[in-house]
Formats: structure tokens, sequence, C-alpha cells
């Protein structure tokens, strides 16, 4: 095809992004309102049912379309209403963002010194919780044709060096196995890897100043900290029709923090 900037429009598209609610500078959030403005309408999903409901308000009070679900990825009844009241709203689901993760609870603890009980809730989060997604949103994914799964990635991965990290190791080896997969099927399969980015999840584990962050600033070349809109073009790509030849790929979105051959 004959590139035009109207292949990064998402118009008629239907989007489901878990862990978008919440106040103030998330991830999720630069998601969610990110892919309405590219025209699809958006399923704004989080265990924080009111923070659901800010987020999808301000898509709808900007003119797009969106509407809000509380949902607990571990839970497979809750997921399933989740894709169904996507279904029922919309017509179907073409988008699955997987950005719902434990975070901060598991940085800063040895991994052999965290709690069987803690590590176990970290996996069933951060990774068996995507697999519900995945699974459940699948039969609507498919019938979409050309149907995008994105998963959330960390920076922190490459390499592992927290419970956390070991976490999104594993989402990227759900990446890769997703897109040999799902890829016959039509469905492509991503994964976006932020550095530091200034989220308010972000704000608590780094510093403004300190041995940490001077290491940091001499390794990444470009700049040390972005914010959550700036990870927005990635996901724009990798859902549009502009991607529409990409799958089984990691985006570092860092300023260089990881460099790979």
């Amino acid at each position: 095809m004959t590139f035009s900037i109207e292949h990064y429009r998402l118009d008629g598209k239907v989007a489901i992004v878990t862990g978008a609610g919440g106040r103030g500078n998330n991830i999720g959030r630069a998601y969610a309102t990110g892919l309405a403005a590219a025209g699809a309408a958006v399923v704004v999903a989080d265990i924080n049912g009111e923070g659901a409901h800010l987020v999808a308000d301000e898509i709808v009070a900007a003119g797009g379309k969106a509407i809000a679900v509380q949902v607990d990825i571990t839970d497979l009844a809750a997921v399933a209403a989740m894709v169904a009241a996507a279904q029922a709203e919309f017509g179907g689901v073409d988008i699955l963002v997987n950005n719902a993760a434990l975070m901060v609870e598991s940085v800063g603890t040895p991994l052999l010194d965290m709690p069987v009980d803690a590590w176990r809730r970290l996996m069933e989060v951060n990774l068996q919780g995507a697999v519900n997604c995945c699974r459940a949103a699948l039969p609507l994914l498919e019938k979409s044709g050309n149907g995008r799964i994105v998963n959330q990635l960390s920076a922190g991965a490459f390499p592992a060096q927290t419970a956390y990290g070991v976490s999104k190791v594993a989402m990227l080896g759900l990446t890769t196995t997703l897109a040999t997969e799902l890829g016959p099927k039509g469905i492509a399969v991503n994964a976006i890897a932020p550095g530091m980015t200034q989220s308010d999840a972000g704000k608590m584990l780094t510093p403004d100043e300190g041995p940490l962050v001077d290491m940091m600033k001499m390794r990444i070349p470009l700049r040390m900290k972005g914010q959550p809109d700036e990870l927005v073009g990635a996901l724009l790509l990798l859902c549009s029709p502009a991607g529409a030849w990409i799958t089984g790929q990691t985006i570092n979105i860092d300023g260089g923090w990881v460099l790979r051959n």
C-alpha cells in the first residue's frame, strides 16, 4: 500500500486497555486517551472502578468513545465480563493492551527474600492476568481479521534484576510465543518496554537525585526519564495499519538505556 498518515488512524476499531484507570499521570491513561484520539472506541479497564470511570469520562468529554469496566484480571469471570462489555457496547475487540501490572510492591526486595504469597500474586497479576485477557479476547480478535495484542514490558527486564523484572521477562516470552501461534490467525502480538517513565508509580521508584540517578544519567545517552505520553506513538504504530507487518517485537522506549544489536 502507498503510505498515508491515515494509516495511523484507528477509526472503527475497538480497544481494551487494562490498568487504564486512575487520576494523575500514568501509562494506562496515556494509552487509553491516545487510542481514543486516533479514533478507537476504548474500554478503560481497571481494578479501580472509580478511576476507570474518570478516564472514560475524560475521553468522552473530549469527543471520543469509551466505557469503564472494573476488572480484576486474575478473575476469569471478571475478564470474560470485560470482553463481553466491549462486544455489547462496541461490537467486538480489535486491540488488547495488557498494561495492568504490579510494580511498586515488588521492587526493592531480593527475589529469594520475597514471601511466597507475594511472589505468586506478582506472577498471577503480571503474567497470568495477561494470559487470561488474551484467552478471553481471542475469539473477537480473530474475528476482527487483523487483531492486535500489545504487552507492557519494562527496560528492567533487560536484564532482569528484580522479581518484577522476572515477571516482565516472562511477558517477553508470552509475546514471542503468541506472535508465533496467533500470526496464522491474523493477529499481531508485540510489546513496549518503557524505561524510567515519570508516571505516578515511576516517581515513587526513581528519586530525583542520588547515586543511582547519577549512574543512569551517565549510562543513558539521550535522556534518563520520559513521560507516559511519549510511549503512545509506538502504541499507535503497533495497533494501526501502519504497523501491519510487525509481530513478535519489543520496542524499547527508554532514551537508550537498553541497546541491543
